[in-house]
């Protein structure tokens, strides 16, 4: 298997014991921040709080090493949320993945897993070694599609990860890659996407 290993939801295999708050790393592929507060609202980006397993940049992106990313179908069937395929990794020699960490308590296991499809069986957890840019390794949980079949993301599903990507800063190269991914030219409704950018619009409101 290589750097990485599948898990189970259960706390005890990320190391927490019987502790709800005891906080685990997630490396999170859809990249944009409002996403993953729609479930999980206990997470923090890794800059915003010192780690004691490794001495984090003040950069908050990490890449994984002899991997790639994808987008697939689960079983063959596209995702009514998304309207085309979603994101995996994969293994793949001299291939990298950029992406970015959070910091998370095990509390939210069970909403992150139901949001990423654990429960019906779409994505399985599994641990994976991430690389800062200091060359540190930090051991991260990621999610990784099952029984799959290639197939191109909607437009409004590409954008989330290139609006996340553009959000985090992560490198200019890797988000031209990102741009130049091949969508499905889905034009229907996303009601997924208009919670997206309402969240984002508010945020910006708020913050005005």
């Amino acid at each position: 298997m290589g750097m990485w290993k599948r898990l189970t939801s259960a706390p005890h295999e990320m190391g927490a014991g019987s502790d709800p708050a005891y906080p685990f790393f997630l490396l999170w592929l859809q990249l944009i921040t409002c996403r993953l507060s729609f479930r999980c609202p206990s997470h923090v980006k890794n800059s915003q709080q010192p780690l004691s397993e490794v001495e984090i940049d003040s950069l908050h992106w990490f890449h994984l090493q002899d991997f790639k990313l994808e987008f697939g179908h689960h079983q063959g069937r596209t995702s009514s949320v998304w309207h085309g395929g979603t994101a995996t990794i994969v293994e793949s020699p001299g291939d990298e993945v950029w992406g970015i960490v959070w910091k998370m308590n095990t509390s939210n296991l069970s909403s992150l897993d139901k949001q990423e499809g654990v429960e019906d069986g779409i994505y399985v957890p599994i641990e994976v070694n991430v690389h800062t840019q200091a060359g540190k390794v930090l051991t991260c949980r990621s999610y990784q599609m099952k029984d799959y079949v290639c197939g191109p993301p909607s437009p409004q599903y590409k954008r989330v990860i290139c609006m996340g990507a553009k959000q985090n800063g992560l490198p200019a190269d890797y988000q031209k890659r990102l741009e130049a991914i091949e969508t499905n030219n889905y034009a229907g409704p996303v009601p997924i996407m208009e919670e997206i950018e309402a969240a984002i619009k508010a945020k910006k409101i708020n913050s005005a």
